[in-house]
């Protein structure tokens, strides 16, 4: 199978069960070497209002995620197992992703047409990503859109 396969097989896998332990799962990639790949998992708390999600929270849902994995048994060679949190470039999915962030600047490209967008992220409607893109409002349908992440600020960081 594919590599793109088995991250959709294993983010629905984890998905099923990722409301009873009270995470969302963010995104699932599998990187590296067909002989030994890296699975990685990006996770947060389901609760959109909860703070973002701990190092140690982290550390708690790793168990359950690999025993998963285990059950699942997507690979047919040994992998690594990564779980973290999403990070500053948080990778946007799905619907309620584009709606939740609004008002972020992200990085997204497109499988047709223009492929890279840098620009401030408007939200989502009848199924189309909007975004203010160079001076311009773009809609692009979420089954075009193959990449979209939150474009770090660190202007509120203080300057050494």
């Amino acid at each position: 199978m594919p590599k793109a396969g088995i991250d959709q097989e294993i983010l629905a896998a984890l998905e099923a069960r990722a409301a009873d332990h009270g995470v969302d799962v963010v995104a699932v990639e599998v990187v590296g070497a067909t002989k030994n790949p890296c699975v990685r998992v990006y996770i947060d708390h389901a609760d959109e209002e909860a703070e973002t999600i701990t190092l140690d929270e982290v550390a708690a849902e790793t168990g359950w995620i690999g025993e998963l994995l285990d059950e699942l048994d997507p690979l047919p060679a040994a992998y690594t197992l990564e779980v973290s949190s999403p990070g500053m470039a948080r990778p946007l999915r799905r619907e309620r992703d584009f709606s939740r962030f609004a008002g972020n600047d992200v990085t997204l490209t497109t499988t047709e047409g223009r492929r890279k967008y840098t620009g401030a992220l408007k939200g989502f409607e009848e199924g189309a990503v909007i975004l203010e893109a160079d001076g311009e409002q773009v809609r692009i349908p979420l089954d075009q859109v193959k990449k979209c992440n939150i474009k770090p600020d660190f202007s509120a960081q203080k300057k050494k």
